[in-house]
């Protein structure tokens, strides 16, 4: 009885470790085809390298079952190897490995040498524009892209872009993807703020582009090969906040981030040289807590009227140290440009916080704010702008707007822990929407400004947060005259509908798929089994 149990439990093994072997296969397949939906982003799972170790799990317990039947049943494998049906199957295994492998090889050739191919839509949205093309052609040297997305981010159309750019770079032009969410050292080190961000590296030289698109990357393409340069200056001597020392108060990632841009960051003290640099393509008054002196804003506004561009992050009076002194910077805004700081405090019932105040509505057709629609930007503690009649040739915009939720609180003594919480007079208070940031241009010199109800905005514990550092950095660009090297016509895809059938042609295509392409199917093999049948 013994023996009888032994063999049974000994013709068991081998059929389990088969049978493990044959499941570890399924979860294999199972494994791999939710790595490569997470690895595409159809949906995201918490740990994607665990389901790259479980693979591997898998994939050594398939080889484990296989070696353990191989060892338990040696004859019957011996008898299937020097068996006609496996020599049979034998040459169409290696038929099968070699077409494989020519498949695997040809894809990895093709994959590693892009070549053009023709391009057969109508419209021909696969052809990269003249400019572009001209672009590529004319690159000194190397061109890296790194693509910063994150798992949220959909790299479908960024892939099949640089890929066509690559294809046309003569091998010029490369790129990659990273993570910024798992490597996020990398993307603070390369000033990126946000997501989908492209950065673009040409030897020494480094441009951060928006998002992908042509234009993007052709106007990134088109600073790396002219390097100007654009000198930006902060003001200092009044307190303003500190781009070099690091602190809570400090904008050291605003300067790192502009330097990565190819910016020559530096400093400004107009009290002591009494002269704006001729290098000069922007200055920035980031947050002053003393008024600048009429001097001063003597200099900068001859600055603006020969071309000249300003950055104004003016916090609201009560958290300066202004006290009742006049202040001639605002003062020339509101005269020669048409806004004016109204000297409340912002408070948005729909934030957290209410002290915060977040954007809700964008220009979408101003360059600094076109592409912020996707993101929030937070304002603590400012106040809003008000666009008055603009002195002619110069033209004003709202960039950024709070909601309908909002107003301008002038009792500020309901802001401290005694007068809280604010409430809404609207016998005295502006209600929302209230404008956040406002720009403005001169049509005759080109002198630009943009201007700020908060300094806070960027600075460095805030920067990172949310579209924050995007609006400071397409703030500089727009003022540097940056924003926009080269417009591309843009293409107009051709408009194509689709007519549902009509009850005929319904009738014809279930008629085909469902009755007459499966029936002569069935029809194909009853014959070739009646013929076998007569052959015996």
């Amino acid at each position: 009885m013994k023996n009888k149990n032994s063999n049974s439990a000994r013709r068991a093994f081998p059929l389990i470790a088969i049978l493990v072997a044959v499941l570890a296969c399924i979860a294999t397949f199972l494994l791999g085809i939710t790595r490569g939906l997470v690895q595409t982003g159809v949906f995201n799972v918490a740990n994607p390298d665990g389901l790259t170790r479980w693979i591997y799990i898998s994939l050594g317990v398939i080889v484990l079952g296989i070696a353990v039947y191989l060892m338990l049943e040696p004859d019957k494998v011996r008898r299937f190897l020097t068996g006609r049906q496996a020599r049979y199957g034998s040459n169409s295994l290696i038929m099968s490995l070699a077409f494989l492998g020519i498949l695997i090889v040809g894809n990895l050739i093709a994959f590693n040498n892009p070549v053009n191919i023709a391009d057969l839509t109508e419209d021909q949205s696969n052809t990269l524009s003249p400019e572009l093309l001209d672009a590529l052609k004319t690159l000194p040297e190397n061109v890296t892209a790194i693509g910063f997305f994150s798992q949220n981010m959909d790299t479908t159309s960024a892939i099949q872009l640089l890929d066509n750019i690559k294809s046309n770079s003569n091998g010029n032009f490369e790129y990659q993807f990273i993570d910024p969410d798992r490597d996020p050292q990398t993307a603070i080190q390369a000033g990126i703020t946000g997501d989908g961000k492209i950065l673009l590296q040409m030897g020494e030289y480094e441009e951060i582009v928006a998002f992908a698109s042509e234009e993007e990357i052709l106007n990134g393409l088109l600073r790396l090969l002219n390097p100007g340069a654009n000198a930006i200056y902060f003001l200092t001597g009044h307190g303003e906040h500190d781009i070099e020392q690091g602190g809570d108060a400090s904008m050291t990632r605003a300067s790192a981030t502009l330097q990565t841009k190819n910016y020559s960051v530096k400093t400004l003290n107009l009290l002591a040289e009494n002269k704006i640099p001729d290098d000069a393509s922007v200055i920035i008054i980031a947050g002053p807590q003393i008024p600048v002196s009429e001097n001063e804003v003597k200099l900068l506004k001859d600055y603006l009227a020969n071309g000249g561009s300003l950055i104004v992050l003016e916090n609201p009076r009560a958290f300066t140290q202004f006290g009742e002194d006049s202040d001639p910077l605002a003062d020339m805004l509101e005269t020669d440009w048409g806004i004016t700081f109204t000297n409340d405090v912002v408070i948005d019932v729909n934030s957290p916080d209410p002290t915060i105040a977040i954007s809700a509505i964008y220009d979408s057709a101003h360059p600094i704010s076109r592409n912020m629609n996707r993101v929030g930007v937070l304002f603590p503690f400012t106040q809003s702008l008000r666009l008055g009649e603009a002195p002619e040739g110069i033209s004003t915009t709202n960039l950024v707007q709070t909601n309908e939720k909002s107003w301008g609180e002038t009792d500020l003594q309901s802001l401290t822990q005694a007068g809280w919480p604010p409430s809404y007079d609207e016998t005295t208070e502006a209600q929302g929407p209230l404008t956040l940031v406002a720009a403005g241009e001169n049509t005759t010199s080109k002198g630009r400004v943009v201007v700020f109800g908060t300094s806070q905005v960027s600075m460095d514990t805030i920067f990172d947060s949310y579209g924050n550092g995007d609006m400071f950095i397409n703030s500089v660009d727009w003022s540097a005259d940056q924003e926009n090297l080269v417009n591309l016509t843009p293409k107009t895809p051709k408009e194509r509908t689709f007519n549902l059938p009509g009850q005929f042609q319904w009738i014809a295509i279930v008629l085909g798929s469902v009755i007459i392409i499966p029936g002569l199917v069935i029809l194909a093999g009853i014959s070739a089994w009646f013929t076998r049948r007569r052959q015996g």
